[in-house]
């Protein structure tokens, strides 16, 4: 590989320093130099077999770092899920969060056709080829990757491979397969384990259970990647739980998408919320977090069926539901206030919740409408007995959109010190995902930047790089530093922004004029130059 020198820009080190005036050298994949001030390109450009890039008047910032994107099954259907990925500037994504990831798989067969179906809406359509982790991984050594992967291992999937959906407690021997299914993982490279304790069957799981799950973490010293219990009335008692967890297994705590849902909640639990974040590390305790900078999350509609419906049995649950009595019995369970479970359909309501992913071709009609205007549409006496309908039809496969954020309270989690910024993309099949898998990233730059002033551009760039780096131990990457691997954009700091919206979420974002993965050009100018320039990323 030529060397390459990109020359001039103002560089954005990724560490939240003012920006300077210089040049980055570039050998093979990594940086090999950083020249301070104006470089004088005469000298350069006789230099044989050498790549010159002028960046004059253009920001050079390292590759931005999604430590929170549910794409652990996209590299084994192809590349093409690297174009909105790239197009943003990122460099380096982490799967296996939320508690779901590919692997293990229950040896039952039954049981592993429920977990790929319940899984869906988030992860995608299923790949049946891989049954362990330690799999998984040497698949991803062998297919050709877009950007750079990193992978956890999920609580609810480990689970799942040990007990199915069952709400009974672990037995010794069952949770001695679940550990040895974490260490196994922990020994081939996995970067974290994720918990899902608002998803069925962790649900279920107590903070004693999590405690002897996670024995392994303190050995290799790796973070917890939380989705809480509860992110709207119990966000504080959620939040003081996965404290716990921490404290008690002696891990790191990375508490994953910070938010305060629900209309009641906003603009003061956040702050309580917060408080205890702050009193936790204070004591020394690492407690950090995350975020998407949108008012409106994304989940599975099976997330609307309380646990107790549910009762350890999700295929039986959603078979009810195609009842009479089924629907009844739904209803009346929605219509009850639970400590341990985020009721939507009071707290928000059902003209909040949008359909945005589908798999029958007959049900496609109902994408991008509120569950409450879809049930009036299709002559439903509630909106409730349509989602109760529509998730027995789909076998629970239904992806949605949550209006359940206030942009106060997301300012506040963006300002906190030791806040990264997600995407948090699901991948269900529809052409109406969450706009933030096009646009999570520049849309940081466009409105909490630019527009805003929310943040300073050092900051954002810091929160998206070397923080994210640091926090799940990234070695080499999240800097313009020497030594550091070459993962690099290019923009116009005016011109880069998002184009995503809630209306029409599926549009790339604009003016990332080169990015470079490994050292060599991945991006340029709206459009792929090399879709294998990233590399799988085991913890070493």
């Amino acid at each position: 590989m030529p060397e390459i020198l990109i020359a001039n820009g103002l560089l954005y080190d990724g560490t939240g320093k003012e920006p300077f005036f210089g040049s980055v050298l570039i050998d093979d994949d990594r940086i090999s130099k950083i020249f301070r001030g104006k470089t004088d390109l005469k000298q350069w450009k006789k230099k044989s077999g050498l790549m010159l890039i002028n960046a004059a008047g253009r920001a050079v910032t390292p590759g931005f770092i999604d430590i929170h994107r549910h794409c652990d099954i996209q590299p084994f259907f192809g590349t093409e899920f690297g174009v909105p990925v790239l197009a943003q500037g990122i460099t380096t994504v982490v799967a296996g969060n939320c508690g779901f990831s590919m692997a293990p798989v229950s040896e039952d067969e039954k049981i592993a056709e429920e977990t790929y179906s319940f899984a869906e809406p988030v992860l995608g359509k299923p790949y049946r080829k891989i049954k362990s982790f330690e799999a998984y991984m040497n698949y991803l050594d062998q297919v050709r990757l877009p950007v750079n992967f990193v992978s956890m291992i999920g609580c609810g999937t480990v689970k799942t491979a040990v007990k199915g959906f069952s709400s009974a407690p672990f037995t010794d021997e069952e949770m001695e397969k679940a550990v040895r299914y974490i260490d196994e993982a922990l020994t081939v490279g996995a970067a974290g384990v994720s918990a899902g304790i608002m998803y069925i069957p962790e649900c279920y799981n107590s903070v004693k259970d999590y405690v002897r799950m996670l024995k392994p973490l303190k050995k290799y010293g790796v973070p917890l990647c939380v989705h809480m219990r509860g992110e709207g009335d119990s966000l504080t008692a959620s939040v003081k739980e996965v404290i716990e967890i921490g404290k008690l297994a002696e891990c790191p705590v990375e508490i994953s998408h910070f938010k305060s849902c629900g209309k009641e909640n906003w603009r003061k639990e956040i702050y309580k919320a917060i408080q205890l974040i702050e009193d936790a590390r204070s004591g020394e305790q690492d407690v950090t977090c995350d975020f998407y900078p949108y008012d409106g999350g994304s989940t599975s509609l099976t997330t609307m069926i309380p646990p107790a419906f549910v009762a350890g049995d999700m295929k039986r649950a959603l078979l009810e539901l195609g009842t009479e009595e089924g629907v009844k019995r739904f209803r009346c369970a929605l219509e009850h206030t639970w400590s341990d479970w985020d009721n939507y359909a009071t707290t928000l309501g059902w003209e909040r919740i949008i359909i945005s992913g589908v798999n029958k071709a007959e049900n496609q009609r109902f994408v991008g409408k509120t569950v409450s205007d879809a049930a009036k549409d299709s002559g439903f006496e509630s909106a409730a007995d349509f989602a109760a309908w529509i998730m027995n039809d789909e076998d629970g496969k239904v992806a949605i959109i949550n209006m359940s954020m206030c942009q106060e309270d997301i300012d506040e989690v963006a300002k906190l010190p030791y806040s990264c910024v997600i995407s948090d993309s699901i991948y269900a099949e529809t052409d109406k995902p969450h706009p933030r898998m096009y646009g999570a990233f520049p849309k940081i730059l466009r409105e909490y930047v630019r527009e805003r002033h929310v943040l300073s551009m050092e900051n954002a760039i810091y929160k998206m790089t070397a923080l994210p780096a640091m926090r799940m131990k990234i070695a080499g990457r999240g800097k313009l530093e020497e030594g550091y691997f070459a993962d690099i954009n290019i923009f116009d700091p005016v011109k880069f922004k998002d184009t995503a919206t809630y209306d029409k979420p599926a549009q790339l974002a604009e003016g990332l004029e080169k990015c470079f993965v490994n050292g060599k050009l991945a991006w340029e100018d709206g459009k792929i130059c090399d879709d294998g320039c990233g590399k799988n990323l085991r913890r070493r």
